[in-house]
């Protein structure tokens, strides 16, 4: 009996033996990338405006790259937002970028120079669409803007192209039907009210431009319905990338009061070009997935970033760089 009980004893120690040299290979495994030398040079990275999550989002990055990539310079540049990020990575102006993935469509159906050299990092989060007013106003749907001071965002930002395709598909004329202004996050919450009647914001939640406002109660979002998703839907083209959602009751608790928006959302990109050294975008694509928490203590929306989603970047292909990574780390 003792014998009996000494072999399986035995059998136990080498099999929890085994156990420990795999899990301390696929420890070496995961770690590997972490022992080489981390590339060295520049980049830019083109980000977004201040108080929008774009810039937030940037700043934190840079400071784990700075962390894992301590030789590499990373230049940051605010932007007017999507469109103009697109542009400039297109055109070689910024390295990597943030763009939301209708942005990126329209630049590449609209043939603008580079745009066959764009490529996909990781698909990062999902922008709502967000309309907002007074909280007095008699402005409840988008139709009620017609006759308004409407802000519409910075001319070459993502938010320009979203709510100029919203009012039309509403059936208003943003030239004509409305007074346009060029405000974005950092201005619009402020003239709320005060020079603007309606502001449109795309971004991701909670949006630190429209918390403060939204705990004192100083604003109210107006639903942007499925059926105007619909409607833009059967326009074609870049409009297929937006989805019906509803803006949930936690990302204003203070305005929205226990209920839910209707409204949509569109999936924002880390991009790149093609001739973006391969080993430098795989080491940032790591960096991206692997900071996701500590970004996300601070950029809530950046809590959603998964390696699972990360390399659905359509409408573009991913760069080999990244897709070196995803490989790396697929089950």
């Amino acid at each position: 009996m003792s014998i009996a009980l000494s072999r399986t004893g035995r059998r136990r120690v080498l099999r929890g033996a085994v156990a420990g040299l795999v899990a301390l290979g696929l420890l070496l495994w995961w770690l590997a990338p972490w022992r080489e030398d981390p590339p060295r040079g520049s980049v830019t990275l083109s980000t977004g405006t201040h108080a929008g999550v774009y810039q937030k989002y940037g700043a934190l990055l840079h400071a784990s790259l700075g962390t894992h990539m301590p030789d590499l310079e990373v230049r940051l540049r605010t932007s007017d937002g999507s469109q103009e990020n697109v542009r400039r990575v297109a055109t070689g102006q910024a390295d990597f970028a943030i763009a939301a993935a209708d942005a990126v469509e329209t630049y590449r159906l609209d043939g603008r120079p580079g745009a066959g050299e764009l490529r996909g990092v990781a698909r990062l989060y999902d922008d709502y669409v967000q309309l907002v007013v007074p909280p007095g106003s008699d402005i409840r749907s988008v139709t009620d803007l017609r006759g308004k001071r409407v802000a519409i965002g910075p001319p070459k930002s993502g938010v320009r192209l979203i709510a100029n395709r919203v009012l039309r598909a509403a059936g208003i004329d943003p030239e004509k039907d409305i007074s346009p202004s060029a405000d974005g996050i950092d201005s619009g919450p402020g003239r709320l009210g005060k020079g603007l009647d309606a502001f449109f914001w795309s971004g991701g939640l909670p949006t630190d431009g429209l918390r403060t406002l939204s705990e004192d109660a100083g604003l109210r979002f107006v639903p942007i319905t499925a059926d105007l998703v619909a409607e833009l839907h059967e326009q074609g083209g870049a409009t297929r990338y937006y989805r019906a959602t509803d803006m949930p009751e936690s990302a204003y608790p203070g305005s929205q009061h226990g209920s839910t928006i209707p409204t949509m959302a569109v999936s924002n990109l880390l991009i790149t070009r093609a001739d973006t050294d391969p080993r430098l975008t795989e080491w940032l694509t790591r960096i991206v997935l692997r900071s996701r928490d500590n970004i996300g203590a601070h950029v809530h929306s950046a809590q959603l970033v998964d390696v699972r989603t990360a390399i659905y970047t359509d409408p573009l292909r991913l760069h080999d760089g990244a897709r070196r990574y995803y490989r790396s780390v697929k089950p």
